[in-house]
């Protein structure tokens, strides 16, 4: 079974993550979509808000699971026992900021990072941009999910 992990805060989930994840099932068996908690991050969205966009948002897609971890990916990838780790690049420099974790998830736990280029009309999303419009008040609605929308 090729199962892969789709790491992310997904706070929120935004339509860049959307067209990765989208883009990405026909690739495997499973896709975990794998929120990362961190205790000294303060995040818009509670952890179960986020379970459910994520949920909502794939509702009868039978190839996702959502699971939350802590701690490092590569640690993850080998307790969910997945071969993969997928991520989306919006540019370079996402490039530059992915391929050293690639190689040291390789290195930690042999697992290989799937790199998939974002389609060209989402690629100037980001969840930081996303929260930003939100606390701002800001037309959000083009960026991300019907499950996000208030």
């Amino acid at each position: 079974m090729r199962r892969a992990v789709f790491p992310g805060t997904f706070d929120p989930i935004t339509l860049g993550h959307v067209d990765i994840i989208n883009r990405a099932l026909p690739l495997f068996d499973e896709l975990i979509i794998a929120i990362g908690v961190n205790a000294d991050k303060k995040t818009m969205f509670s952890l179960e808000e986020r379970i459910l966009f994520i949920n909502n948002t794939f509702k009868g897609e039978s190839k996702i699971i959502v699971k939350s971890y802590s701690g490092l990916t590569a640690k993850f990838c080998i307790t969910e026992e997945a071969q993969f780790i997928v991520r989306g690049l919006r540019n370079t420099t996402d490039l530059n900021y992915e391929q050293p974790i690639a190689q040291t998830n390789y290195k930690m736990a042999q697992v290989d990072s799937i790199f998939l280029i974002c389609s060209p009309e989402v690629s100037n999303i980001s969840s930081t941009i996303v929260r930003d419009v939100m606390r701002n008040n800001g037309d959000y609605s083009s960026l991300v999910p019907n499950a996000v929308k208030k």
